[in-house]
């Protein structure tokens, strides 16, 4: 053997085992490892003191809820998770109008006098009809007369409702005797405008909301033939806001604006007959304890308890978020929030004035005799 063969043998022993090494390690756990980010769920090592709430500190009233019907025994069921959670009042927004409201109401109220609140709903179907706003006026105040305590306005106005030209938009002059009618009758109208800013967004590294977005493809509204900008959906309803004094809006969800608290307390200072509320929007406040802390404090007389979809056990981040000083902790619905919450601790009044007392203030027709009298 020629000394070229001999080193060329030598070379082929020493790297053939590298190369099997090579491939064991490869295939090893943890080596080389890819994984979605759907898949990432790592376990906290932190220990730090807290645990979960599962009832509240004090009675409270949910503002934003949802029914889908009254069964009796669906009904009573919700009574007694209410009861776990020290949850007094539960505000329907789905009460419809009309017959359907009726039902509905006699199906709650009826069954359980105190706890329940339904709110009627207008349809905007026929908005291009002469005397449309004025009929919907007629069947609110009927609505009203037969028991409904607030008006719900879904998020379909300002992104799904259209008429003969396209896009209604939310303070489009024609809506504005139903506005101007709950003002006269005495009650809130609980609004729901637009979506998170992300929504709006690429769906790219970038979007916060990446996940949802890769979850529910349709609650993207990058397409500008058929949804207006987030910045033009959201003053559109500032606007009815200011033109409408007379009239106390709760506007849903923070107004979509629980990642900028600062810009939202600027709305409010504007406009002392918008109030606002929490439902769903929870992990905001969670993720910001020192700036989320200063501004329930500020606007404590402004802010009301929510929800909206109706889960008991979800109540408990509630719970825990606005009442500890716990760090790091879950919520509940990883495509709204991948980040840990963070506990508010909020002073006592403050926490009575989220749970019961703004409500009580605004929303005809609460029993006030279910809540502490101080």
């Amino acid at each position: 053997m020629t000394p070229l063969n001999r080193s060329k043998r030598s070379l082929s022993r020493a790297i053939v085992p590298a190369l099997l090494l090579s491939a064991v390690l490869s295939s090893a756990p943890g080596q080389g490892q890819e994984m979605s980010f759907e898949d990432y769920q790592p376990v906290s090592t932190l220990k730090v003191p807290g645990q979960p709430v599962t009832r509240a500190k004090f009675p409270f009233v949910d503002v934003h809820a949802h029914l889908r019907g009254a069964n009796p025994a669906t009904i009573d069921q919700i009574v007694k998770d209410m009861d776990g959670l020290n949850m007094t009042t539960f505000v329907n927004l789905s009460g419809r109008s009309g017959s359907n409201f009726v039902d509905i109401n006699n199906g709650t109220v009826g069954r359980h006098p105190g706890r329940f609140v339904n709110f009627a709903n207008v349809s905007f179907s026929g908005i291009d009809d002469p005397g449309w706003a004025e009929g919907q006026a007629a069947q609110l105040e009927e609505d009203v007369a037969n028991g409904a305590r607030g008006l719900k306005i879904y998020k379909n106005l300002g992104m799904f409702v259209t008429d003969k030209n396209g896009r209604v938009a939310t303070d489009d002059p024609r809506i504005e005797p139903i506005w101007d009618k709950a003002g006269e009758l005495g009650i809130p109208v609980l609004i729901h405008v637009g979506e998170p800013s992300p929504f709006w967004l690429p769906h790219d590294q970038y979007n916060e909301r990446w996940l949802e977005l890769k979850q529910f493809e349709n609650r993207k509204r990058d397409d500008t033939s058929r949804f207006a900008s987030f910045e033009q959906t959201m003053t559109e309803q500032h606007n009815m806001f200011r033109k409408h004094p007379k009239t106390t809006f709760i506007n849903a969800h923070l107004g979509w604006m629980g990642n900028d608290l600062a810009r939202l307390g600027r709305l409010m200072d504007e406009l002392p007959n918008m109030y606002t509320e929490i439902g769903a929007v929870i992990a905001e406040l969670g993720r910001q304890p020192v700036t989320g802390r200063a501004f329930l404090i500020k606007y404590q007389d402004r802010v009301l308890m929510g929800k909206d979809s109706w889960a008991p056990e979800e109540y408990h981040v509630y719970f825990r978020v606005l009442e500890t000083a716990d760090e790091y902790f879950d919520y509940y619905r990883r495509r709204h929030a991948h980040w840990k919450m963070y506990g508010l601790n909020l002073p006592d009044e403050v926490l009575r004035k989220i749970y019961y007392k703004n409500a009580l203030k605004i929303v005809p027709g609460l029993d006030a005799s279910l809540f502490p009298q101080d």
